[in-house]
């Protein structure tokens, strides 16, 4: 489909930089209002998942998924829940495995390409009778989202209608470097803080699974995912994993309307982040890039919700419209 290229998003005048659209809306914004009714559900493998309902009898529903180290507590996510929950529809925000606030029970944790939870979860809400199922998710979550309706292709279950991800690393390689320069080590940092904690206390769950080092060692994520994520997912070093996790390859299979937003000025993004090739041979997506909006930013002056947010409930309603 054709590419929009967004001029018109500003951001508020007081974030003048792409780093400060990225801090701000993370550290700063509040969402108030939302009550989620937890679930929790025991996936195939033996492990679970912690998922947030917000329920008003809709027959529509949207799943909403988070980044590296979110939850469904994010500004993001709950941004999402508010909005949609007071616009008809059900909202079904889920945590992926160690993200709940408990530790989960196998060995890994999770990553970019992990589609076999959102399975769980959209059968899910399958099994909770939704006609109409739209997917969100945001940065890996957008990875999550992506990946899973490409890869199911034309077997996608047909309660699903819609996708769209936002802020999303397409190319984990590029992306990975990206975060590796000076300039973003900041968010680097962030994400190795907290992985530390949490592969320090699979450490204690599964003694010598791996040797664990202070995070400093860690150099960037390439080394990172190196030495972690390939050896526990099976593969055989970082630039193998991210060849075979991310949604990338899978953008061409995508068969529902689905909308990608990324920001041209996003610290984490570069290259084939921006996906214009894909999106220009396959009808069902849309690629809208914005000047502004940092990652997963896009806040808006004077407003309650962000242009992310804002521009998914139009374009998901406007796709149930078409179905109907």
């Amino acid at each position: 489909m054709p590419i929009i290229k967004n001029t018109h998003y500003k951001p508020p005048f007081y974030l003048f930089n792409q780093h400060l659209e990225t801090i701000v809306p993370s550290a700063i914004r509040k969402v108030k209002g939302v009550k989620y009714e937890r679930e929790r559900i025991e996936t195939q493998d033996g492990d679970f998942l912690d998922i947030d309902w917000v329920k008003n009898n809709n027959s529509r529903l949207i799943i909403a998924s988070h980044g590296l180290e979110g939850s469904s507590d994010r500004p993001y996510i709950q941004g999402i829940a508010k909005l949609f929950s007071q616009n008809n529809w059900d909202v079904l925000a889920w945590n992926c495995r160690s993200c709940s606030g408990e530790m989960n029970r196998k060995k890994f944790l999770y990553h970019h390409g992990f589609t076999q939870d959102v399975e769980e979860v959209v059968s899910r809400a399958i099994a909770n009778g939704y006609k109409e199922i739209v997917l969100i998710g945001f940065s890996m979550g957008g990875s999550l989202t992506l990946k899973y309706v490409g890869e199911n292709g034309q077997d996608l279950y047909p309660q699903i209608k819609g996708a769209m991800a936002v802020s999303v690393p397409c190319n984990l390689s590029s992306s990975s470097k990206m975060l590796a320069l000076k300039k973003n080590k900041f968010y680097q940092n962030r994400f190795m803080r907290k992985l530390d904690i949490k592969l320090r206390q699979k450490n204690e769950q599964y003694p010598g699974l791996l040797e664990i080092r202070h995070w400093k060692s860690f150099r960037d994520f390439h080394d990172f995912d190196t030495h972690y994520s390939a050896k526990i997912f099976g593969y055989q070093d970082a630039q193998d994993f991210y060849d075979s996790v991310q949604c990338l390859p899978h953008l061409m299979n995508i068969k529902v309307p689905t909308l990608i937003l990324n920001a041209l000025n996003d610290p984490m993004l570069t290259g084939d982040c921006y996906p214009e090739s894909q999106a220009e041979a396959n009808q069902n997506i849309l690629l809208e890039l914005t000047t502004h909006g940092g990652h997963v930013g896009f806040l808006q002056m004077g407003k309650v919700y962000t242009y992310a947010e804002e521009r998914a409930l139009t374009f998901f309603n406007e796709t149930l419209r078409v179905y109907q």
